[in-house]
């Protein structure tokens, strides 16, 4: 079996050891499956830092509308980043919440394998 970073490239850190645990679990046929899937529903790291900012000096929760968090999206939106604060926060947690995203995304596929 190849190993995850052969398949795909672009994780690290957290997202590669749980990614790891999961394709230890599965055959070459779900693994391709789960691969292809995943890589289409996940957000990178990157794009989260770039909403991040946007979401700051733009449209407060922006970011948060990415990762599917509608109601503190629109708790961000309408009290301005809880004062910037916490739109502050997500910048500096951007890893931290494209991971969360990503893991939840993961548990789905595997449910639905």
């Amino acid at each position: 079996m190849a190993s995850v970073l052969e398949i795909m490239p672009e994780l690290e850190g957290k997202e590669l050891s749980y990614i790891q645990g999961i394709f230890n679990s599965l055959d070459e046929s779900k693994i391709k499956l789960f691969t292809n899937v995943y890589r289409e529903r996940r957000k990178k790291p990157q794009d989260i830092l770039l909403f991040s900012v946007l979401g700051l000096l733009v449209v407060p929760g922006l970011q948060r509308f990415l990762l599917n968090q509608i109601g503190m999206g629109l708790l961000f939106l309408f009290t301005l980043g809880l004062c910037f604060i916490g739109s502050i926060l997500d910048l500096i947690n951007h890893k931290d919440l494209t991971y969360e995203y990503n893991k939840r995304i993961a548990d789905e596929l595997i449910l639905s394998l």
